[in-house]
């Protein structure tokens, strides 16, 4: 049985609040992020909403940094690069066709389909690794 959800004007905003950023922000910092302009909103509606989003598939958690998940509106197959210094996670591209060969992979070596990919790479970001943080 599929459920009907209504539409929201703060799952909007904060699915829109994501999209503009590539820092993938905690829901803490969506909802700082979004507490000005929507005063009533509150952190938990921030975390429910993230939810929904993650379950029809608008959003993905790519990352737990600190114990916080981080989020992102990006869906579409790529890696992740955490950085244990300032704590930053960063999009990393992966070659082209390289996801579609990780799923064929899967296929013929296990005889399963992939739906998705997770991949987190950790290590010190230019940055940190400079000293410069």
């Amino acid at each position: 049985m599929d459920v009907k959800r209504k539409n929201s004007r703060k799952r909007a905003a904060i699915l829109e609040a994501l999209a503009a950023v590539t820092e993938h922000p905690t829901a803490e910092m969506l909802y700082n992020r979004l507490k000005p302009r929507y005063p009533e909103l509150s952190l938990g509606t921030v975390y429910r909403n993230l939810s929904v989003l993650a379950e029809e598939g608008l959003v993905v958690t790519v990352a737990r940094v600190d114990g916080q998940e981080r989020y992102d509106a990006r869906t579409e197959p790529h890696a992740h690069f955490v950085c244990r210094g300032c704590r930053r996670v960063l999009d990393l591209d992966l070659p082209e066709g390289s996801a579609a060969a990780l799923y064929g992979s899967v296929f013929s070596k296990l005889g399963c389909r992939a739906e998705r990919f997770e991949l987190n790479v950790k290590g010190l970001c230019e940055d940190c690794a400079k000293g410069s943080f």
